[in-house]
């Protein structure tokens, strides 16, 4: 059957033209529908105004609420929403049948006391205009609710298809949906309706997509099949497949899902990656496992059998294994000499606290993956904060493109942002690159993002040096946030070579390169907004010390310093992308990158360079204003 989807229209960027407050921007009454309360266990809103949306009040701090639309339907299915019991932080709408004469709508364990009952109201529309001062100008972000996990990504019939973990019932975790945008260019987003929903097997979780060319499913030739798992106390984690005749716009559900269980009643066991193994000609699958990646196999993307597992005792311990990804890359642009990288999410394991991505290279003979290194050997995507559940594209050809997820399990749910939480940190290129016996991952940002470029200032070389600071009052004027640094720099081997975005507040982001120790430094203790982060929640497998013997100028798991490995060279290009609430680094040709989140209080606009024990040479210096 079709899946039950929200219908976004077009109108939402026009609705609520007037600037009211987050509380009191939608418009409606309550007229039109009536409450049958049965204690504060039940709850009947019985509507009898045709609608488009009941619009439901929200206070994040209040417990859950269950929330059902009733059509006598087995698949009808509870949603999870905090409901206002004080105050109302944001509404978010609850789509009603077109056309219906009386909708009945279920609610449990709701006060008959809460405000709620006083504040939801039937409307036509719902307001998506932005209202968060911290939402990106030129990521990727939801409309509204919450966000996590990219998932299903693939292009086809020149479309990007971003899917996502998707709460629309609230801006923290819950209800999980997969969410729907497009791109022409990995730039330019179209928002689309949320393309699977929650539903009585469970939650929809992360998962792939791939283009059945062959129609190896019968479901037709070019028809976008999709993979996820579903979850809940009942059924625990197990994997489903849906499929697409409109280019992935709305998908049916297989009717004889799951078509993967754990043969060991494994939990954790979940994000299914689906690829084409061209040698064998088969599709592969690979599922995270608790502490390791299995491997599994198919003709007709629907029966599969078990092949082999990798991954227990690899990589930084103790973690858990999440979001894989599997990629054959050419080394050194050598098309006779190729590696596979695995790519592996796990939470917690950041160098720094919670979640990051980590790979291994090696060698994958369409049953085995085999490690070229040790498994003690740890191998970072990125050096930052505020990368996780990177996973890419399919159907992409020679490209291999990475999304990643711009936040940490430690904080995402408390992050100062109400009408949207998280964002994608920017779409990634993938490359590899060996050094010695070793080889690697290179990261770059895709080179559509130069078309943003609207505005250019190039600054002719400078020397800093301890006694004679330069300074950059003024990078743009009606500077929003959102700016690109290219910079190359000559160093002498010692001290430190540094330089601060700054805001006329006093806060800033110090950026460095320590040469002595060969780190390159990104402190955001004095970013911003920063004290939420004394609420960080770490995994209960970091109850250890590691985390802060590993940040530079450790104050909580937000205010601190990240730091990758910085080479001896005496020449380094950085690549430096600023934008409302993030921070990225990519230095000499992608060998390390660097997401952090930032939240200052009015943007950064100025530049301080600094040096220590020490001169450094600016050599080149762009600066570049982005808009969409």
């Amino acid at each position: 059957m079709k899946t039950n989807v929200l219908n976004i229209s077009k109108n939402f960027l026009m609705a609520c033209a007037a600037s009211l407050s987050l509380a009191s921007c939608q418009s409606g009454s309550n007229q039109g529908f009536t409450l049958e309360q049965q204690g504060d266990t039940l709850t009947l809103v019985r509507i009898t105004q045709p609608a488009k949306y009941l619009l439901l009040p929200v206070e994040e701090r209040s417990a859950e609420n269950q929330v059902c639309l009733i059509t006598g339907n087995p698949a009808d299915t509870e949603m999870d929403v905090r409901l206002a019991k004080e105050k109302t932080d944001y509404f978010v709408p609850f789509e009603l049948p077109a056309g219906a004469k009386e909708t009945v709508i279920r609610i449990r364990k709701a006060p008959k006391d809460a405000l709620c009952w006083k504040e939801m109201k039937l409307s036509d529309t719902f307001d998506t205009g932005n209202r968060d001062q911290f939402r990106p100008l030129y990521h990727h972000s939801p409309l509204y609710g919450w966000m996590n996990d990219a998932n299903g990504l693939v292009y086809k019939d020149g479309e990007y298809h971003l899917y996502f973990q998707y709460n629309p019932y609230g801006s923290v975790w819950g209800n999980m949906h997969w969410g729907h945008s497009v791109s022409r260019d990995l730039v330019h987003w179209e928002h689309l309706p949320a393309a699977l929903a929650r539903d009585t097997m469970g939650h929809i979780f992360s998962g792939s997509s791939v283009v059945d060319v062959d129609n190896t499913a019968g479901y037709g030739a070019g028809e976008i099949v999709s993979f996820y798992t579903s979850a809940s106390d009942k059924n625990g984690q197990i994997q489903c497949m849906a499929h697409s005749s409109d280019n992935g716009r709305t998908f049916t559900k297989y009717e004889k899902n799951p078509i993967l269980t754990p043969f060991d009643g494994l939990k954790d066991f979940r994000d299914p990656k689906v690829f084409w193994y061209a040698p064998e000609k088969k599709w592969g699958m690979i599922v995270s496992a608790d502490k390791e990646m299995r491997f599994y196999s198919s003709q007709d993307l629907k029966d599969w059998t078990y092949m082999s597992a990798f991954g227990e005792g690899y990589g930084v311990q103790p973690s858990q294994f999440e979001c894989p990804d599997m990629v054959e890359l050419p080394v050194n642009g050598d098309v006779n000499n190729k590696k596979w990288a695995l790519i592996v999410n796990i939470n917690p394991g950041c160098l720094f606290g919670g979640s990051a991505t980590q790979y291994f290279v090696g060698d994958f003979n369409g049953k085995e993956f085999i490690c070229d290194t040790k498994p003690e050997e740890v191998k970072w995507m990125d050096w930052g904060k505020d990368h996780y559940a990177t996973v890419c594209f399919s159907n992409t050809g020679d490209r291999v493109i990475a999304m990643p997820w711009m936040s940490n399990w430690q904080y995402a749910n408390i992050v100062p942002t109400q009408q949207f939480r998280s964002a994608n940190a920017l779409p990634r290129e993938l490359s590899m690159y060996s050094e010695g016996k070793n080889v690697y991952l290179a990261v770059n940002p895709i080179k559509e993002l130069d078309a943003i470029r609207k505005e250019t200032k190039e600054i002719d070389n400078f020397a800093v040096q301890p006694d004679k600071e330069v300074e950059m009052n003024t990078l743009f004027d009606n500077n929003d946030g959102a700016f690109e640094i290219d910079m190359k720099v000559s160093v002498d081997g010692s001290g430190v070579a540094g330089f601060k975005l700054m805001n006329s507040k006093g806060e800033y982001v110090d950026i460095y390169l320590e040469q002595t120790t060969g780190k390159l430094v990104m402190d955001r203790v004095h970013s911003g907004i920063v004290d939420f982060g004394k609420n960080s929640i770490p995994h209960e497998k970091e109850a250890h010390d590691n985390r802060i013997a590993n940040s530079i100028n450790y104050v909580d798991d937000f205010a601190l310093a990240t730091w990758g490995p910085l080479s001896a060279d005496k020449e380094h290009a950085l690549r430096i992308y600023v934008d409302k609430c993030s921070v990225e680094i990519f230095l000499d040709g992608g060998k390390v990158a660097m997401t952090n989140l930032v939240f200052p209080n009015e943007p950064y606009n100025s530049l301080h360079f600094y040096s220590k024990d020490g001169s450094y040479q600016v050599d080149s210096l762009k600066l570049y204003k982005l808009a969409l």
